[in-house]
């Protein structure tokens, strides 16, 4: 497990409406997005409302109910993912910010019909970035 590289320094942005962060797998292998159980994005001390969380992992973009079923798309240790939650963040200043990530490891038996799931969670300062409409 490896919590402190979760969210990747530099790569918060906001567009006034949504803000957004890269975030690593904390983890040795790779993953698939059924495995990805949930996730929390707050910053400076506001937490995204649930609802609105959305996850970017390869090109396509998830709510997390819509990753319970997907072994197709899988999250590999040297791909960033993104979280974004709908947060007003103003850009050009410094934020708080704070990832929990909640995943399952589905080839490390705990119990019977039980596999091991991970809770961590990452914090950093960082400049916001405006995010340019394309």
């Amino acid at each position: 497990m490896i919590p402190d590289r979760i969210i990747e320094q530099g790569t918060l942005t906001t567009d006034g409406v949504r803000a957004a962060v890269e975030v690593r797998i904390p983890w040795y292998r790779a993953l698939p997005a059924s495995c990805i159980a949930g996730a929390s994005l707050t910053v400076d001390g506001v937490a995204a409302p649930a609802e609105s969380l959305r996850w970017e992992l390869n090109g396509r973009t998830f709510a997390f109910a819509d990753m319970v079923d997907d072994t197709e798309d899988w999250w590999f240790p040297l791909d960033s993912a993104v979280l974004s939650g709908d947060l007003a963040v103003a850009p050009d200043q410094e934020h708080a910010v704070d990832v929990e990530l909640t995943l399952y490891i589905p080839y490390i038996v705990i119990g019977e019909n039980e596999v091991l799931h991970i809770e961590e969670q990452d914090s950093k300062t960082m400049t916001a970035r405006q995010e340019v409409a394309a």
